[in-house]
Order: structure tokens, then sequence, then C-alpha cells
């Protein structure tokens, strides 16, 4: 299927939209879950008070109290002047280590015990269901389109930040910025929108449970599959990836968290 025009290849220009409603806490909310989600890395500048203005579609003095808001919460740093600007200061955390063998039936030796959080439950139900409609559909819609060589190359730099990751924080971001991705080269903005909810959800689950290398590597092996299904325009088995992917993740979450 040809497309008329190029989809953007930059995460902001598609997680960042206009909302109906309270003009500061949704700014607020959309900064806070890029950052988090890793659309604006560690040390980035965010963009000029007047493109985020004309982006969200809010008053510049509305940007200008959000980002003092993401300050005080220590989101960003913002350094006046020429040259200056608003940088992002947050790091992702690590999620908890496996726990160590226990011998004689005694106390772990090493690591964290996963922590039952707010989803759980009906809660955890619905965040799983909800991403295992969206995400499976995006990448059937991503494998049918046409894409250009800028938006393969993009597609394939995402699978191999999060193949590259060195540690389980940048993994996790290397995680949500390709299913991100995926999402922008379905073409459909409600898809990146709801795709965004469930990264942002589903990120705040995984910040509980162990990190799993067995799993890690299993994800890896996946993330490989969806994007050659993508880049080969091969819609069944893209869809058929990304559920397999969403049951694995699903399977770790009801079976660690409840």
């Amino acid at each position: 299927m040809s497309e008329a025009a190029r989809l953007p290849t930059s995460l902001p220009e598609v997680v960042l939209r206009p909302t109906p409603g309270n003009a500061f806490e949704n700014t607020v909310e959309q900064l806070a879950t890029a950052i988090r989600l890793g659309v604006f890395a560690p040390d980035e500048l965010l963009p000029p008070e007047r493109e985020l203005s004309e982006r969200l579609e809010v008053s510049r003095a509305t940007v200008r109290e959000a980002i003092a808001a993401l300050r005080d919460s220590g989101l960003v740093q913002t350094r006046p002047g020429r040259g200056g600007g608003t940088r992002v200061t947050y790091e992702a955390p690590s999620p908890p280590t496996a726990a160590a063998p226990t011998t004689g039936g005694g106390a772990p030796t090493g690591g964290s015990r996963p922590v039952a959080g707010a989803c759980s439950g009906a809660a955890l139900a619905d965040a799983l269901t909800f991403r295992r409609v969206v995400e499976p559909g995006a990448a059937w819609l991503a494998a049918h389109r046409d894409l250009a060589a800028d938006e393969r190359a993009w597609l394939e730099a995402g699978l191999h930040e999060v193949a590259s990751a060195t540690d389980p924080a940048t993994h996790r971001v290397g995680d949500s910025r390709l299913h991100l991705a995926v999402a922008t080269l379905s073409g459909s903005p409600m898809l990146v929108e709801a795709v965004t909810r469930s990264q942002a959800a589903l990120h705040e689950m995984l910040m509980v449970i162990p990190v799993l290398p067995r799993n890690i590597a299993h994800s890896d092996e996946q993330h490989a599959e969806l994007v050659a299904a993508i880049l080969d325009g091969r819609p069944d088995r893209a869809r058929s990836v990304m559920e397999e992917h969403c049951d694995a993740t699903s399977a770790l979450l009801r079976g660690l968290i409840g």
C-alpha cells in the first residue's frame, strides 16, 4: 500500500499532540510521559517553548508553567540565556534484580522481591487486554505500508538501540521507543496515542518485577522477528509476532504481580 506522504520519523512529532480539556495538566502529562518513555533522552534539550506551544496548541505561558512543574519534579533543568534551554535530567530507574537462590529455606541473599503496585487485579487485566488489542493492530498496519528508505532505517535503528542496550534501564527505554516507532509507522495518529498509553502503563508495571535475562533474550528475538516482518511486508506475521510478544510479557506480569 503506497502512501502519498512520508510519515514523521521523530517520536516527538507524533507523541506530542493537541488534547482537549485541561491545558496545563495535559501538557504536564504529555511532556512527563514523553520523558519517562525515552522520547526525550537524558541530557537532550526539549524543543523551544514556541515549538511546543504550536504542537500542543496551548499558550506559551502554559508551556512555561508545565516546564516549571517538570523542573520541580526533577525531570528537567533550565539554563537561561544564549545557548541555554531546558534539558532532560531524568534517567530511567533500573528495575529490581532477580533474587538470588536461597539455601536451607533461608531468606534470599540478594535482589528484590516484586511488589504489587497500582496496576493489579482488574486494572492489570484491563491494561494488558488494551495492549493486546492495539499493538498487534499497529504492527499489522505498519507491515502493510510501503515504507520509505528513511522510515525503514528508523525502524532498524530502533531495533539496534534496544538490542545493544547494556543495562536494564536503557533496554526498557529502547523497548518503548521501538514500540512507539512501530505505532508511528502504522500511519494512524489514534493508534500512536493508544500505544503511548499502553507503553506508559507497561512501564509502570515492569518497574516492580525483576529483570529476567531469559525474558530479555526472548524479547530481543521477538523484536527482531517483528521488525523483519514489517520490513518484508508480511502483515499477518507482524501481527502474530506482536501478539506472542504481548502474551509473553502479560504472562510474566500476571504471575509476578497477580
